[in-house]
């Protein structure tokens, strides 16, 4: 079993996502699923890295086609245990040879590039995303931003010194991981590379949980009528460009030319 595998049999995502500052993540990201589905029940999804299938069994219950690739046999069998119609299978992000060329409406890679660490990967995940899916069609990638690990892990938890005594931060505060340390940090010239040598272009790019995760305490005390308004307020700013390099999580909304 990998570390990986280790850290999913402990770690609940459905649970995450149904918290205050996860509810943010997701309402969001379906927010902008459902603006490039356009409500077209007859479209086709892929969800590469599903996890427990929040996103998979969520769509498939609202009547779209849904296939699922996960890679932990613990999060495949949960999502399995939901009963929907997901398709779903144990796979690998960096290989999709399963799937014939031009099979999907929407892929969905919203766990994959969290845990690759090398620039190849990352571009062949995108790449195998792209071989799959229609042309303009669309390819939303989730990923875990620098500048928040710095804020949270590095001074919020006290460990700047130590990370760079041990070169898990360079001079320039960029965040240097690996396999050891189950995530990997971007930032936006990160991602802007990973796009422009997968030969695909972005439509846009959002700050999908914007301030939430340095809100939790906040968030989680919050009447709803006050929770409404928040994500009336993070619907209105997460485009924006200032906020994106901080976010928790961006979106990358690509389309495939």
């Amino acid at each position: 079993m990998t570390e990986l595998e280790k850290y999913y049999n402990k770690f609940c995502e459905d649970k995450r996502l149904t918290r205050r500052h996860g509810q943010v993540e997701y309402i969001t990201s379906m927010k902008y699923i459902h603006e490039y589905l356009q409500d077209k029940k007859d479209k086709k999804i892929i969800d590469i890295g599903a996890g427990t299938g929040r996103y998979s069994v969520s769509l498939a219950d609202e009547g779209y086609d849904v296939t699922a690739i996960e890679l932990v046999n613990y999060n495949l069998g949960i999502l399995k245990s939901k009963n929907s119609t997901v398709k779903a299978f144990r796979g690998n992000a960096l290989d999709l040879s399963r799937f014939n060329e031009n099979s999907f409406d929407m892929a969905l890679v919203f766990g994959p590039m969290y845990h690759l660490f090398q620039f190849n990967d990352k571009v062949q995940v995108l790449n195998e995303a792209k071989r799959i899916t229609k042309k303009d069609g669309y390819i939303l990638v989730a990923y875990c931003m620098n500048e928040y690990s710095i804020i949270t892990y590095a001074f919020k938890q006290n460990f700047a010194i130590q990370c760079l005594k041990d070169g898990k931060i360079d001079s320039n505060f960029h965040c240097i991981c690996n396999k050891e340390d189950l995530y990997d940090y971007v930032r936006l010239e990160d991602i802007d590379k990973i796009n422009k040598t997968a030969g695909l272009k972005r439509i846009k790019i959002i700050a999908t949980d914007g301030p939430a995760d340095y809100m939790r305490k906040t968030l989680n005390s919050m009447d709803e009528e006050t929770f409404k308004i928040f994500i009336e307020y993070h619907f209105a700013t997460c485009e924006r460009p200032e906020l994106l390099g901080a976010s928790a999580h961006t979106l990358d909304i690509l389309q495939n030319l």
